[in-house]
């Protein structure tokens, strides 16, 4: 690795180590916009809708970023840090079963009403025709990445993580 990277890896763990959250929202954010990018871009968008962009970047920096690390905070005070397979199915099952619905809930509102600027009732109606799919295909991909979350990654590379990998999905 040469020394700009190495040096940039090293200030941005110097970051995470001191500031944390700040630098999981930053992280959370950033990957966001990039993903949007590559997205617009994949998809055929000939200009880069950048409200869009932004939009992204505030509800990952503002919600998701927050949202993640607070709440694998409490689940390894809950659970003491361990990261047998008994406590690992448990933290799966518990993310699973709340923050999951919760992010794929409130990205959906978010995305249509603040977004695409649909009124609530088209928004609702998407979500009641579109959510069940959406959480169930989630649920056959991130209880995997919740697996190798919690019994590899550190505490404060696990926000990072589920960006990374929502980079790609």
């Amino acid at each position: 690795m040469g020394s700009l990277p190495k040096k940039t890896l090293q200030r941005y763990l110097s970051q995470l180590q001191e500031h944390p959250l700040r630098t999981k929202v930053i992280t959370a954010g950033a990957l966001s916009g990039v993903s949007d990018v590559v997205s617009q871009k994949l998809s055929g968008i000939q200009k880069i809708q950048l409200r869009r962009v932004l939009l992204k970047v505030i509800f990952a920096g503002g919600f998701l970023g927050p949202a993640g690390h607070f709440f694998h905070t409490f689940l390894d005070k809950i659970f003491k840090g361990k990261k047998d397979t008994k406590t690992v199915a448990k933290k799966v099952l518990v993310e699973q079963l709340t923050l999951s619905p919760i992010n794929h809930l409130l990205f959906m509102i978010y995305y249509g009403v603040v977004i695409e600027r649909a009124p609530w009732n088209l928004v609702r109606q998407r979500i009641k025709k579109t959510y069940p799919t959406v959480q169930l295909t989630a649920w056959t991909f991130f209880p995997v990445v919740g697996w190798i979350n919690y019994k590899y990654v550190p505490l404060h590379f696990r926000v990072i993580l589920h960006s990374l990998v929502a980079f790609f999905w």
